[in-house]
């Protein structure tokens, strides 16, 4: 058999917006009315954002780091360009006064510089952060909507001896379709998971990877609970 097969090292973006796309598509068929579906179709594009994201960010980081380095060459060598012509104004000073200015710019040279360069060479990294941590965002946010979509569907509506109050909900769906319902929600969850992971692929930073976990976590636990309500669906 020829063909390279995909790597185990790396999640494979193009696999999660495939499987992204096949459960809108299933929401879409079976509840092409509901809002549910629009929530699949905002994951979709979400999971094409981070992948097309991603690529479009790798190149810009690689300019943006190429300046930050080329900024603190600059740096460098304006403190060393500045620093020797006070050196060289020190061997020629007498006074114990005329110390004092060049002992500040001794100091205040090198702390600016330091600045500089510290600045500079964080720069690649907070603008990868920003980006990343504006996706994770959205994430979360869809997280909460398809727990949104979830909340009003008791089992419990479903019992023979159920009696509903005037504040009650309207329900319109069967058993099957409430468990149909349930289980699109938990795999819509689990896939936005799926997408904050694919920014840790992108990233090493550790704010973004603790964003991540922050989704995924809270992605587990939703899921969680609409499982534990699918157990309490009656026969």
């Amino acid at each position: 058999m020829t063909g390279e097969s995909p790597s185990l090292e790396r999640l494979s973006s193009s696999a999660v917006q495939a499987t992204v796309a096949r459960l809108s598509a299933r929401i879409e068929a079976r509840f092409p009315t509901r809002g549910l579906a629009r929530v699949a179709g905002e994951l979709t594009t979400l999971a094409h954002d981070v992948s097309v994201g991603a690529a479009g960010a790798r190149a810009r980081l690689h300019w943006i780091r190429w300046a930050s380095r080329m900024g603190i060459a600059v740096v460098v060598l304006a403190s060393i360009v500045a620093f020797a012509p006070a050196m060289q104004d020190a061997e020629l000073v007498d006074s114990s006064v005329d110390w004092l200015p060049l002992i500040e710019s001794a100091i205040n040279d090198p702390v600016f510089a330091a600045i500089a360069v510290f600045f500079l060479h964080a720069l690649p990294n907070r603008v990868e952060r920003g980006q990343l941590l504006g996706l994770l965002h959205r994430l979360r946010s869809l997280a909460h909507i398809v727990d949104m979509h979830q909340l009003t569907k008791d089992p419990e509506r479903l019992r023979a001896d159920f009696t509903p109050t005037p504040a009650s909900a309207d329900l319109d769906l069967d058993r099957a379709g409430m468990e149909h319902y349930l289980d699109y929600c938990s795999e819509l969850l689990s896939l936005i998971g799926k997408v904050a992971a694919l920014c840790a692929e992108e990233s090493r930073d550790p704010v973004v990877l603790d964003t991540v976990s922050t989704v995924e976590t809270l992605t587990t636990g939703m899921s969680r609970k609409i499982w534990q309500k699918i157990s309490l669906l009656p026969d």
